[in-house]
């Protein structure tokens, strides 16, 4: 088990680094910048995915990687590499060559979770990368078991409430448990937390009625849904989602702070050149948001949701921030 020890991030990025990489980029010139750009990409491009191929980060970026193929003329191969909540994938892509034909394409675990859940990496989700763009955010789904007959989130804290410790919630992926944590800090519920590897092996205890509540992240939401083994209360965004139609978002569902998101993200190895950057950038956009793939990121319940990659960079510590109040709030370790 880890205890959390929170590290400021922003600090970490000193000045020195940011004029070494200004100086980089000074030295590169206008010229050598717009050439290299020019002949990027000169070979196959690897897309590390730190997930087990079907995950829904690894489908995400499998299909930007039959577009940017098609783009660019050359093979885009995903490279997945599961295991130890991303940290494996997280560290083979900081330490890759920075030509940008290694990327790491990732979710909010690696670079907003595992800074908080962890005392040491060996990976500096900041100092290690060059943020490229963020690509798609999806909220999460408050479902109850369906014996409970519950129709409202607020249904929900009341009886919780009526019969504190009595019910468990379960997750099977860290921001299920961080979503489920804040809704009790939110609501100020007792209720005990119930652990699984992923979220499908929770969704059968749920439908017993083992567990009370859960809230995974939209897509495993559907799957569970569709199977009659739950009920959905609230989305965990401001409004409702139309993958969802008829569910409330938190506003409608009288807890406005009940906002969270898992989200993915392009991030290139530390030292990257910048004009790479930008070109990564254009490119990335281009194919998340061309018709066919942003229709098939909107039906997994996360449309492409762009930035800059200065916007990604701010993005990413304002998570990791949002993330370290409520790890922190409901201590919790990795177990």
């Amino acid at each position: 088990a880890y205890e959390i020890r929170p590290r400021d991030w922003s600090s970490d990025v000193c000045s020195s680094d940011r004029a070494g990489a200004g100086a980089v980029a000074g030295m590169s010139g206008a010229f050598g910048g717009r050439a290299r750009a020019q002949q990027f990409p000169s070979g196959p491009v690897t897309l590390i995915v730190p997930f087990p191929p079907g995950a829904s980060t690894d489908v995400t970026f499998r299909l930007v990687a039959g577009k940017l193929s098609q783009m660019w003329g050359v093979p885009v191969v995903v490279d997945n590499k599961g295991g130890a909540n991303g940290i494996i994938a997280a560290e083979a892509a900081a330490r890759a060559k920075p030509d940008g034909h290694t990327l790491f394409t990732t979710s909010s675990m690696t670079h907003a979770g595992n800074p908080v859940l962890y005392d040491k990496l060996p990976y500096d989700p900041i100092k290690d990368f060059e943020s490229v763009t963020r690509m798609s955010m999806v909220p999460l789904v408050m479902l109850v078991h369906k014996g409970l007959k519950l129709k409202t989130l607020a249904e929900l804290t009341a009886l919780l409430k009526a019969q504190p410790g009595k019910h468990n919630f379960g997750s099977g992926a860290i921001s299920a448990r961080v979503a489920g944590e804040l809704y009790r800090m939110l609501t100020g519920v007792d209720a005990v937390h119930v652990a699984y590897r992923n979220n499908q092996l929770a969704a059968p205890d749920l439908n017993a009625g083992t567990i009370s509540f859960m809230v995974p992240d939209l897509s495993s939401a559907k799957m569970i849904l569709n199977s009659g083994w739950a009920d959905a209360l609230a989305v965990t965004q401001a409004e409702e989602n139309p993958m969802l139609a008829g569910v409330p978002g938190a506003n409608t569902a009288g807890l406005p702070g009940f906002i969270f998101t898992t989200w993915s993200a392009v991030y290139a190895p530390r030292g990257t050149p910048k004009d790479v950057i930008a070109k990564l950038n254009k490119d990335f956009v281009a194919a998340g948001t061309s018709p066919e793939i942003n229709e098939k990121l909107l039906g997994m319940g996360g449309p492409m949701n762009p930035t800059t990659p200065d916007e990604l960079r701010d993005f990413t510590l304002s998570e990791i921030e949002a993330w370290r109040k409520v790890v922190k709030a409901a201590n919790i370790r990795i177990e």
